[in-house]
């Protein structure tokens, strides 16, 4: 296993084609201040830039939070104009890991509130342990969720559930969040590391070429009408069909061997 450091709190440790993306700010519980920030978003871009990365596993170094949201201690501290300035550099860390063009994974344990919640958010796949505590309190400080919040927890609980999580800022223990669809895997205590990391290489086993058109078509195709949608999937559909990746894929199957990717 590889390790490459961005700055003193983000950490990208290979396996393999999984990429681990590391939350490495223990002394903070991962409080996501502009440092922090700015390294999530140059860490995200180098992985989307990486072709070889097939899977990203977002996790946590902490035994007790997974990321417990903005750093409200410098937040504190800013003036009205700083705020503003340290605003674009918020949104590019979790654009960062909402746009990563792979399948991405979070891994969660502990707690998991607000900016926090919203980095697990923006993964495809949330995996979770018993001690979870996941949920959107910006209310309850005067601001709102916005690190893509309002947006994508509707799109995974609808709008009514969404709006009572938001409008009421509690806090949901693990339980109760996969019954909502906060979460998608609930496994035991101190194991969603492992789980995620093992669901990351189920998924790396795919092609690389097919996982990214297909999370395409999923992002894309979302919320649109069917016509729409199935016009989108159409075009992520042409994208693959003639790519090498495809004729190995159907060779592999019919000589009944594994796959040797060729990839991009």
């Amino acid at each position: 296993m590889s390790e490459q450091r961005f700055g003193e709190w983000i950490a990208v440790r290979r396996h393999g084609h999984v990429a681990e993306l590391v939350l490495d700010r223990p002394k903070a519980m991962n409080a996501v201040s502009s440092e922090l920030a700015g390294r999530l978003a140059e860490a995200t871009g180098a992985l989307a830039a990486d072709e070889s990365v097939r899977v990203v596993v977002l996790t946590s170094t902490h035994e007790r939070a997974f990321c417990v949201g903005a750093d409200l201690k410098e937040r504190n501290s800013f003036t009205d104009e700083e705020l503003g300035r340290q605003r674009p550099r918020a949104r590019a860390a979790y654009t960062g890991v909402l746009e990563l063009p792979m399948p991405t994974i979070a891994a969660v344990h502990g707690y998991a509130l607000g900016g926090g919640f919203e980095l697990a958010l923006s993964c495809d796949v949330i995996v979770a342990d018993a001690t979870a505590v996941v949920g959107l309190p910006e209310v309850s400080v005067g601001v709102i969720p916005g690190g893509g919040g309002t947006q994508l927890l509707p799109r995974r609980v609808g709008a009514a559930r969404a709006a009572e999580l938001i409008f009421s800022a509690r806090r949901v223990e693990a339980v109760e969040a996969r019954e909502l669809g906060l979460i998608d895997q609930l496994v035991a205590e101190g194991e969603d590391r492992d789980a995620a990391l093992a669901l990351a290489a189920r998924i790396a086993a795919n092609s690389p070429v097919g996982l990214r058109a297909a999370k395409r078509a999923l992002r894309l195709g979302h919320g649109l009408d069917l016509r729409a949608g199935l016009e989108v999937e159409d075009a992520a559909w042409r994208s693959v069909a003639f790519s090498g990746d495809r004729a190995e894929g159907v060779a592999a199957f019919n000589e009944k061997r594994k796959p040797d990717w060729p990839g991009f």
